[in-house]
């Protein structure tokens, strides 16, 4: 089994008398990660709101039913809890309500299982987000060489748990995750139905990693609004199938200050929807692949690490810019992304001028794996 960097904060948030809701796209693992939390434990009883019985089950319920249901288990997990309505109101019945029991939510839309629980469960939850596996963890479950051996595998066909775990299966999973899970449960989420023009976006967005978005100019690929567009870019993010990246600028007038990057949160799900699967050395769009991939990895680490490290990218009109940029603790440090350990690289002078004390370090396919672990 392949030990979750998220499970030990989650451990120490059980037991204290709040719910615990575990967020991530479908096949990330989220219950996988139950089960090893409560394998060990008798008495845990496992809903599914995907199933029609359970939804039924919750309808108009109240805490003497809930307290029949839930019998005499210490542990209640509520699988793709979003898909119960009103399940803020029903997680809360349960945790003011039953206090000798342990809860956990888990959920494939941070909007639809998140927007709806914030409320009712003020102060009375920990949210965490499971994401597919990360490079970190890879390197912690078979050794840093023989992952860092896998690095162009990687590029091409990413995280998923079952990619991973299927060698010589890969190109079939990844279409398999993308059918099943971006269009349909994508689509049918927040009543989205014109799925040609998901497709027509989604496939605009992978061609443009590590590029500024312009929506007026994707629109006109999609044959969409700016506004449905934004809506569509909300949807797809709240699901963990892409994230934004924002424009950094604080002193610089020529600084751009409303632009935005959208990254794939798992290279193979970005691949699966262009349906490219060859091999890096076949490929013209290494670079998109590596910084999509660092950009991505990076954000894992931090979160996992729950270091609460800030992110941007920094760019001015007159074309100079840095890859990735993060604020902790004060300091900024400035990333230039390049696959070949060759390339010398320099940071823009404006930036350090501008921002006085910031590093800069150039990562590529030699050193990377300092900026992943």
């Amino acid at each position: 089994m392949i030990n979750r960097k998220i499970e030990p904060a989650i451990r120490s948030a059980l037991s204290t008398g709040k719910a615990v809701i575990l967020l991530g796209a479908r096949q990330v693992g989220k219950t996988t990660l139950a089960d090893s939390l409560f394998s060990s434990q008798p008495g845990t009883l496992l809903l599914n709101g995907d199933e029609p019985d359970v939804r039924a089950m919750f309808d108009n319920i109240n805490s003497s039913r809930l307290r029949a249901i839930i019998g005499g288990a210490k542990v209640v997990i509520i699988d793709e809890a979003q898909r119960i309505p009103e399940i803020g109101i029903k997680l809360k019945l349960i945790t003011d309500q039953i206090k000798d029991v342990q809860l956990l939510a888990t959920g494939s839309s941070s909007f639809d299982l998140s927007g709806l629980v914030n409320e009712p469960l003020t102060g009375r939850k920990r949210e965490f987000i499971l994401y597919p596996l990360s490079f970190g963890e890879m390197a912690d479950h078979h050794g840093l060489l023989a992952e860092t051996s896998l690095l162009e595998h990687r590029l091409v066909f990413g995280y998923y748990p079952e990619v991973v775990c299927s060698p010589g299966a890969e190109r079939n999973v990844l279409n398999e995750i993308s059918d099943s899970y971006l269009y349909k449960d994508i689509l049918a989420l927040d009543r989205i139905r014109k799925s040609d023009s998901m497709t027509r976006l989604l496939r605009a967005l992978a061609f443009q990693i590590g590029s500024q978005v312009s929506y007026t100019e994707i629109g006109r690929l999609c044959g969409l609004d700016n506004k449905t567009i934004e809506h569509y870019i909300t949807v797809l993010e709240q699901a963990f199938v892409i994230f934004r990246l924002g424009s950094y600028s604080r002193n610089l007038r020529n600084e751009l200050k409303a632009s935005r990057k959208i990254y794939f949160v798992d290279n193979g799900i970005r691949n699966s929807i262009i349906a490219d699967y060859r091999p890096i050395e076949l490929r013209d769009d290494i670079g998109k692949l590596w910084e999509n991939f660092l950009v991505s990895e990076r954000i894992k680490r931090n979160r996992y690490l729950e270091n609460h490290a800030k992110s941007w990218f920094w760019r001015t009109h007159q074309q100079q810019e840095i890859d990735y940029i993060e604020e902790l603790d004060g300091q900024l440090r400035a990333y230039e992304f390049k696959w070949s350990p060759s390339a010398k690289l320099k940071g823009p002078k404006p930036f350090f001028e501008a921002y006085p004390g910031s590093s800069f370090q150039a990562v590529h396919r030699d050193n990377f794996s300092e900026f992943l672990l």
